[in-house]
This record gives structure tokens, sequence and C-alpha cells, in this order.
């Protein structure tokens, strides 16, 4: 007889990474490649988190601080919680993969929107537990009162992406504090706000509010995305000590490396970087929106440092097209959205040539 792993888990999609880019460059003969298909920040780290890792790199053969403590600090002073606020996982994706299995049982109930994030469904898929996805509105945002009338005495865990990932929708502060307002004691919310330093708009609730008024809400930030650490995965979850204590239980010893929590400490002082990337994402958003406006292609009103394009049922031929032309997206397929691609923002220069390549794998689609 074979050996073989839990049952249920030869149900699970495993993650597929795409092809490295230089791969892709010397397969289709590109001697550039614009990835704007991850989320990632295009100005790169801060030069003082670089700065922070080469003064580290002599140490690299000890073992990291487990507890991430001069991270922690900083972070506690940041924010103005307590410093037994705070845990830290090896990127966001892990986070949730620690909550799932601290909190869920076989026969629990996680609930999510669909579509939003897709390591929430691992989650579920890997601890047994019942998914609930609910659709978004017509206009692509958390239905906030079906989830809420969803809610079971066995619902365990609410994630609300916000802004939405693959969407870049948000929920506005009211409905956030409505939909709280309903969730009953059992229930843990989990406020994904891993673009939170993109958004700018007057409704858009900061999580922490709710965490310092005692709720059963835990918010995770990332500096993945705004800070440019994406390739050192570290993230971070907010929230009561006690709402904590079960992860820090099942979490492994070790689970962020030293560079990356020097890095991030690093990262975190040098704010001006942060206001640099917000304001280079503001200005390709609106250009790229405009752009699209320009080209008659509906888009989705975005919140985060991506931008969901319609371009028709044949999503995937663009997305080829694009890649020939030096510009790697993805297409909102994996999302079930298949008539969009989903595209995040680069430097002007970089949106300026997109655009153009756009419109030309447009312009080819039409004329073959």
């Amino acid at each position: 007889m074979p050996v073989r792993a839990r049952a249920h888990v030869y149900h699970m999609q495993p993650y597929r990474a795409g092809k490295p880019p230089e791969q892709l460059k010397q397969e289709l003969g590109l001697t550039d490649l614009v990835r704007l298909s991850a989320n990632e920040n295009p100005l790169g780290a801060s030069s003082r988190a670089k700065e922070a890792i080469v003064q580290h790199l002599d140490v690299i053969h000890l073992y990291p601080d487990g507890g991430c403590s001069q991270l922690r600090e900083a972070l506690s002073a940041f924010y103005r919680l307590p410093a037994d606020y705070f845990l830290f996982g090896n990127g966001s994706d892990e986070l949730i993969h620690l909550f799932g299995v601290a909190y869920l049982a076989p026969g629990d109930e996680l609930m999510m929107a669909h579509p939003s994030f897709v390591r929430y469904e691992a989650s579920a898929q890997l601890n047994q537990a019942i998914l609930h996805q609910i659709p978004l509105t017509a206009d692509l945002r958390h239905d906030l009162p079906a989830m809420a009338r969803a809610i079971t005495e066995r619902t365990k865990l609410i994630y609300i992406a916000n802004p939405n990932n693959p969407t870049g929708t948000i929920v506005y502060r009211d409905e956030l504090k409505a939909f709280l307002a309903r969730v009953p004691d059992h229930v843990l919310v989990v406020l994904d706000e891993a673009y939170y330093e993109y958004v700018d708009h007057p409704d858009y609730p900061d999580g922490l509010e709710h965490v310092r008024a005692g709720a059963n809400v835990v918010v995770f930030r990332t500096f993945s995305k705004a800070y440019g650490l994406a390739g050192l995965r570290i993230g971070y979850a907010m929230g009561r000590p006690e709402l904590l204590d079960p992860v820090e239980r099942v979490r492994e010893p070790f689970n962020v490396n030293a560079l990356a929590q020097v890095a991030a400490a690093a990262a975190l002082a040098d704010q001006a970087h942060v206001a640099r990337t917000r304001e280079l994402n503001r200005a390709a958003l609106s250009m790229l929106q405009a752009a699209c406006e320009r080209l008659g292609l509906r888009t989705v009103p975005s919140y985060a440092n991506f931008l969901l394009i319609e371009v028709g049922p044949n999503s995937t031929q663009v997305q080829q097209r694009l890649l020939r032309r030096g510009f790697l997206v993805r297409t909102g397929e994996a999302f079930g959205m298949p008539t969009f691609l989903r595209v995040n923002t680069g430097t002007l220069e970089q949106m300026e040539r997109f655009v153009e390549a756009l419109n030309d794998a447009l312009c080819e689609g039409s004329s073959a």
C-alpha cells in the first residue's frame, strides 16, 4: 500500500509559481521585462533597509531573535500599542496559515468574500473547515450585511481584506462598524490591511481603532507592499494578547529571519520612502485609469497599488500579447474574473510604455 497524506490535502491546489523573469526573457528574446503581476513596489526597498541588511551580514550565522524584539518595540512606538499586541510571520501568508492552525477545527466555519485573497480558502481546506464565500456586491465590494447574515454558531474566522485583493475596493468606516456590532463573541474577525499604506479615502477605517476598543479583531499588515520588502517575507498581526496567544503557541520559534527583522525596522523608520511610494502610486494609478478610459476599457476603482481592467473574454490572449511586448500581468481567471487583467502600478515611464503596449495588444486582437 502506498504512503498517503491526509485525504483532504489532495483536494488542495498547490501554489503554481510563474517562470522566473530571466527565464521568460530568454525564452521570448526580450531584453527587458516589466513585472506588473505581483503588486510589488517599483521603487524597491528603502536605502536604509538595504544598509541595515549589509550591516548585519556578519551575524547571519546566528539564529534570529525569536521574539522580533527590536522590530516589536519599533512598531509598538509607531502605533502606540503595547508590545505584546504584536505577532510576526514569514509574510502575511504564514499568518493566515497559523491562524487557521490555531483556531480552526474540522467542521468550524471560515468566511470570506468572493473573490478575495486565495490563501484564506487554503487555510479552510487545510484545517478541514467549512468555507463560506460571500459574493461581492455589484460594484465589487464586500457585502458585509450578507456576511453578517451568514454567521452561524460554527463560524470561527472571518477575513475581510481591506483593500480587497484582487479588486482594490474598500470597506468604509461606518459599514465596518455596523458589521462588527452584529458579529457574536465567538467569532474572530481578521482585517487584512496589506495595502493599508496606499489608501487615500476619507472614509477608510483604521482597523486598529477596533483593536484598541477591545473587539475580537486582529489586523494584518505587511512590509511586502509599500515598504518594498516582499523578498524578505515579513508581515505582522496586531490584536489583544489573548487573541494572539494561541497563534504564538503553534508558530515555529524562528519563523522570521534576522535580515528581515533589521530591514523592516529600518524601513519603518524611513517614512519618507513610504510617502514617495504612495505619491508615485497615486500618480501611476491615475495615469493608468485615465488611459483605460480613453481606450474604452472598464476599470474597478482601486485604492491599492493595482488596477482591474476589463479587456473581454480574450484576456488570456491579451496577457500573452503583453508578455511578448515585455509586460507581465495577471489574468483574473484565478479569481473567477476571466474577462479582467490585474495590473499593478510601476514607474510613470513604465506606465506610459504599458499603455502603448496595451493599445497595441488590443489592436492586434481586433485585426486578427
